[in-house]
């Protein structure tokens, strides 16, 4: 049915294939017009003197007239192989033709019976010559010739049958069904061959275009060498390339137009020293990365080719695709170089300083020595990167790092890990000694003073190291016990060496189970608070209490504050812990005479919790103290990490008439621009101050001078913490503090007997009374 036309396959374009059918009616118009006029002349010569003229001329004008008619429209579809033929067209041609095969049906039907038999005979191979004819030059077009030899036939059957002619109606009949059958083979074979053209014509095309693109690309160009491996049929791109004309680079040995002046001495790179080698040995490669030197420059390409040969199976040369990858190289390289350097002081970074230590550990095993890596870690650094900003903390790294590539000798890696953490790994360490030299040179070295944007920065430097495989058969090992001998120093103080002992494995375990105790706490209910007295320096009466913190772990016991409070702080766990003792600590306020204050320290991870404030006004309004009788304890060194925070959230806090005492002042970052800033309640004096005046020390009593008469220029109270002895406390009252902290008049107590001392009180007031 689809080579007859009457219907299309949904696969395939058949409108353009209708068209490579159709279009070859155009071509056979002139010659199919010929037939007919000579077949036409052919009967009027049969039956001229024996029909009347008169049938004769109108069946002639029926005829041309048809026949005209059917040329102009083959006559439209000469374009019909460049085009789609639509159904309304494939309509029109089979009606056209249907009119041709009525006109050439009335000889036989109204011409035949005039005559005798040799006339209708004669008439019938007329008709048989058109029906062979349309098979044979219409095998296009199936269906017209099915059409008119299906008409006409029937019409000669029809004349033979009526004639009484049985023998020629049966030959007619077999006549027409060969040729309807034949036409339609002919008009499949046809049809495939169209098929088969319109699919090499359109993979033709594809290829073109593919071809035409990757010619025309930016980066990529077709080469192709002889069998002497000379440039031949040189494409523009790959002209480009070189940057020469194809004519001066035909005939050219490939490797001399790209080694440059290395053809020449005869030093080539490796890589055409690889090229050559494919091409001499006739083998295919892909992607081989191949450095040309063009006009002075060096390129790096990458080239692809196959062996080509003739039909005869000789071998001509070489056939491929090249392109430019020198941009990608490039940026390959940077890439790698970022991924194993630090980009602001170009050391080796942490993935590169482990590479290094893996490699020295796996030279350690293999030749029976020993390696060593030390970690170094800034000290106060961190103050200077938030007080003056990080560029200045990114230019004192930098200069760091200089100092750091100074030191080290052959044999060693120096890189940085990460903020203001450094490493040295050490390949071979042939004396002990040699650590120790390296760690206190470092030391030394970097906590000599730096000048940055006029600034003159001291930092210093603590350092932890571990022997390798003695301290750690692997590198994760090593890595994490040199960070622990780090810990150990950082612990110390800073400023020095520490080398891993087992002991700090051990300690570090301690630490972790404490700080999983620790986050169990709360849930526990382990911790308790205990009250020390703040006194009138002049009537030794109670004006306040400070909460202190103790924690009583079923797993630890009694753990000491001086442990577990940095340990809450390194974790946050500081957060809800305070929270815990604010709620705690004014809910036993309210059990104090009216006047009596409670004081609560107060840790810099808590003021920079957004939610602190809220935190205060929650407690004072669950416990009903009045907001004046709290008063909120914190140490200068809050005011390094985010003085701006800390001062908002403190002047908050003061808004809604909470005090705020700054503790420990003289021993941190001190800094009269606190006290300009904010207006403390009061001033607490350290402990080592107050027994350094109680000795007459001049330092000591200097200060203590200086902070009491600068509380009172600026409308402040003072306290002095840890007075324990009578001279102390005459000391103290003679310098003028206001209030006095410390054991002489009273140790942390519990709540109960700090109520008692209220009760005691009351009892001397009655018997006084």
């Amino acid at each position: 049915m689809a080579v007859i036309g009457l219907r299309d396959p949904v696969e395939g374009d058949w409108g353009r294939l209708r068209g490579l059918q159709y279009s070859s009616l155009a071509r056979l118009t002139f010659a199919r017009l010929m037939a007919h006029a000579v077949a036409a002349l052919l009967v009027l010569q049969t039956f001229g003197g024996r029909v009347h003229p008169a049938l004769l001329v109108g069946w002639m004008a029926l005829l041309v007239s048809v026949l005209i008619s059917g040329a102009r429209f083959d006559r439209s579809l000469v374009d019909a192989d460049r085009r789609r033929v639509s159904r309304q067209e494939m309509h029109r041609q089979t009606i056209s033709s249907l009119f041709v095969a009525l006109a050439w049906a009335l000889p036989m039907l109204v011409f035949g019976p005039f005559g005798d038999a040799a006339g209708r005979m004669t008439l019938w191979t007329v008709l048989a010559m058109l029906m062979t004819g349309m098979a044979v030059t219409f095998a296009a077009m199936p269906m017209a010739t099915v059409l008119f030899s299906g008409v006409v036939g029937v019409s000669a059957v029809a004349a033979f049958l009526f004639e009484g002619e049985y023998t020629a109606a049966a030959v007619s009949t077999v006549f027409v069904v060969i040729v309807s059958v034949g036409a339609v083979e002919v008009a499949r074979t046809f049809l495939g061959a169209r098929v088969a053209e319109a699919g090499m014509a359109e993979k033709s095309e594809v290829v073109s275009l593919l071809l035409r693109e990757f010619e025309e690309g930016d980066a990529d160009w077709l080469w192709q060498v002889d069998a002497n491996r000379r440039i031949r049929s040189v494409s523009p791109r790959f002209a480009f390339a070189l940057g020469a004309d194809p004519e001066d680079l035909e005939g050219k040995p490939l490797i001399q137009v790209i080694a440059g002046p290395a053809w020449e001495d005869g030093h080539f790179h490796s890589s055409l020293h690889d090229l050559a080698e494919r091409l001499k040995r006739r083998e295919s490669f892909s992607n081989l990365l191949v450095r040309a030197t063009l006009h002075g420059s060096h390129r790096w390409w990458e080239l692809s080719a196959s062996p080509k040969v003739d039909d005869n199976g000789t071998f001509v040369g070489f056939r491929g695709v090249g392109s430019d990858v020198t941009e990608q190289r490039e940026s390959a390289e940077k890439i790698a170089y970022l991924a194993r350097y630090d980009t602001l002081t170009g050391l080796p970074n942490r993935l590169m300083l482990t590479e290094a230590l893996g490699d020295a550990m796996g030279y350690s095993e293999k030749w029976r020595s020993n390696c060593a890596f030390l970690m170094i870690d800034l000290d106060r650094f961190k103050a200077v990167n938030d007080t003056l900003g990080h560029l200045v903390g990114d230019q004192l790294l930098a200069m760091v790092s200089d100092r750091m590539t100074r030191i080290i000798k052959d044999g060693e890696v120096c890189g940085r890990l990460g903020g203001d953490e450094f490493a040295v790994v050490v390949r071979d360490v042939a004396d002990s000694q040699r650590i120790a030299e390296l760690a206190d040179a470092i030391i030394a070295t970097l906590s000599q003073p730096y000048e940055v944007d006029h600034h003159m920065l001291y930092v210093g430097a603590s350092v932890g190291s571990a022997i390798g495989p003695r301290d750690g058969a692997t590198v994760e090992t090593l890595l994490r016990n040199a960070d622990l001998a780090l810990y150990r120093a950082k612990d110390e103080g800073g400023g020095s060496h520490c080398t891993y002992e087992p002991a700090l494995h051990a300690h570090a375990e301690e630490r972790r189970k404490l700080e999983f105790s620790l986050r169990h706490a709360l849930e526990r209910s382990e911790f308790g608070l205990v009250f020390q007295p703040v006194v009138d320096a002049t009537s030794e009466a109670v004006v306040s209490f400070e909460a202190l913190l103790r924690w009583n772990s079923e797993e630890h016991g009694s753990v000491s504050p001086a442990k577990f409070i940095p340990l809450a702080e390194d974790t946050r766990l500081i957060v809800p812990i305070g929270e815990w003792v604010l709620r705690m600590a004014c809910q036993e306020a309210m059990n104090w005479p009216p006047h009596v204050k409670i004081a609560v320290n107060v840790s810099g991870e808590q003021l920079l919790d957004p939610y602190f404030a809220e935190t205060v006004v929650g407690a004072l309004a669950a416990s009903g103290l009045p907001p004046h009788r709290l008063e909120i304890e914190v140490t200068e060194s809050i005011f390094v990490r985010d003085a701006t925070v800390a001062q908002m959230t403190l002047e908050n806090l003061m808004g809604i008439g909470c005090g705020v005492a700054l503790d420990d002042f003289g021993t941190g970052y001190s800094s009269l621009g606190y006290l300009r800033k904010m207006r403390f309640s009061t001033i607490k004096v350290d402990r080592s101050f107050v027994q350094g005046a109680a000795k007459d020390n001049p330092e000591s009593l200097a200060i203590v001078r200086a902070v009491v008469a600068m509380a009172d220029s600026l409308d402040m109270s003072t306290t002095a913490e840890g007075v324990e002895t009578e001279a102390e406390l005459e000391t103290i009252r003679r310098l003028g503090c206001k209030k006095i902290q410390g054991y002489y008049f009273g140790r942390p107590m519990s709540a109960a007997d700090a109520r008692g001392l209220f009760s005691q009180t009351r009892i001397l007031e009655r018997k006084a009374g």
